[in-house]
């Protein structure tokens, strides 16, 4: 018999039935091409990609799928267990080694996602007593490991340091703090004020763990990250990040030093009680770092065409907020006004990620523009041109 109590949020949730039944439904679109500048839909027709985390453009790199085919005929397709057990594979541990010298610390621990690293890394280092002091727009992980980790959770205003220092001055001197940030902001497409956080840390006797996911790659010499491009590499206590970006794969990380990291591996859940990474997942990541330091040709055109498509946006009235990266959302404010946007814009041949409630307040919702290395001048200007016409028919410009 269904339980009335248990299932009354499913039976009372309408909106994406709304959303379906209006046919501006924007999530779970099927695509049935590879993760390219350009996307093929379902009913043939090829549209432009603006909603791909994948920086560098390796997801179609003939070195990147051999190293993942290479990795299938030796390897296979699984490990069938943890890294604690038997799921270490040679591969690993030489990715863990060349991610650690890359980062600029001792030693790397991988996981099967970064959202499981983001999982595994504050339950087992903070304690009950303890304090986590969050920018209130980190990405969601970063909430759902704090509150594993049992211990006070308080929130900053978004890369308000004045803010911060006040919460931290609140705290009592004897607890155990960390600081945790995103590098880059998944949303705003800003960068955190590193420098000042660094100086507060130190003065507050806090730790610092920096969600590099969408810094790396595309910040720092040779993409090393938000921490290099600052020139504070040595002053993070935990650097963490994904494959699934730049990395053209799919994975996590958390980088620091000997004797935390072999902590982490025996006392971070999400790691000892998940599957290890699979063969051709390492090794395609392994394949795109090695591309990452070889290719920085790559990071300029991603530049170039950040720079072409921002002030193309700006230029045609949008508002772009406060981004400096790859990623630039485009506010238009109330929730069906965007997602009406995004449907249009996908007739029209360009594909972007609407973003609503609760990954935004309320009346600030977007569109989130992205950026591939791999995307032509043409592209951008076609995608654009489809940007202007319906946003004049739309009343937006």
């Amino acid at each position: 018999m269904r339980s009335k109590v248990v299932f009354s949020k499913a039976d009372d949730y309408t909106l994406p039935k709304y959303g379906r039944a209006l046919g501006i439904y924007p999530y779970y679109r099927e695509l049935i091409s590879a993760q390219d500048t350009e996307v093929a839909l379902p009913n043939g027709n090829k549209v432009i990609m603006l909603g791909s985390n994948c920086y560098l453009g390796l997801t179609t790199h003939p070195k990147v799928k051999e190293a993942a085919i290479e990795a299938i005929k030796k390897y296979g397709t699984g490990c069938s267990g943890s890294r604690l057990l038997n799921g270490t594979l040679d591969l690993h541990i030489k990715l863990e080694k060349e991610l650690a010298d890359f980062l600029g610390k001792e030693e790397c621990i991988m996981y099967s996602t970064g959202f499981l690293a983001n999982l595994g890394v504050m339950p087992a280092m903070m304690r009950r007593k303890d304090y986590i002091i969050m920018d209130e727009l980190n990405h969601a992980s970063l909430y759902e490991g704090s509150k594993l980790a049992l211990c006070e959770v308080v929130r900053f205003n978004h890369n308000d340091m004045d803010d911060l220092e006040a919460k931290l001055k609140g705290l009592p001197e004897e607890a155990g703090k960390m600081i945790v940030v995103d590098g880059v902001y998944s949303m705003e497409g800003d960068i955190a004020n590193l420098p000042k956080i660094v100086e507060l840390s130190t003065k507050y006797s806090s730790v610092l763990l920096v969600d590099d996911a969408h810094g790396v790659g595309v910040l720092g010499k040779d993409g090393r990250g938000t921490c290099d491009h600052f020139g504070l590499t040595k002053k993070a206590d935990f650097i963490m990040g994904t494959f699934s970006k730049s990395f053209a794969s799919i994975g996590g990380y958390i980088a620091s030093d000997h004797r935390t990291i072999d902590f982490l591996k025996h006392h971070s859940r999400s790691l000892i009680f998940s599957a290890s990474l699979p063969p051709a997942s390492t090794a395609a990541a392994q394949a795109a770092l090695s591309i990452m330091k070889s290719e920085p040709e790559r990071r300029e055109r991603l530049w170039h065409n950040t720079k072409l498509i921002k002030e193309g946006l700006n230029s045609l009235g949008f508002k772009t907020g406060i981004s400096t990266t790859p990623i630039i959302p485009v506010y238009l404010s109330e929730m069906e006004k965007v997602v009406r946007f995004t449907r249009k814009l996908l007739d029209n041949g360009v594909f972007v990620n609407p973003v609503l409630p609760p990954a935004v307040p309320p009346n600030h919702c977007i569109l989130r523009v992205s950026l591939m290395a791999t995307h032509t001048d043409d592209q951008i200007e076609r995608a654009l041109a489809a940007f202007k016409r319906i946003g004049t028919k739309m009343g937006f410009i």
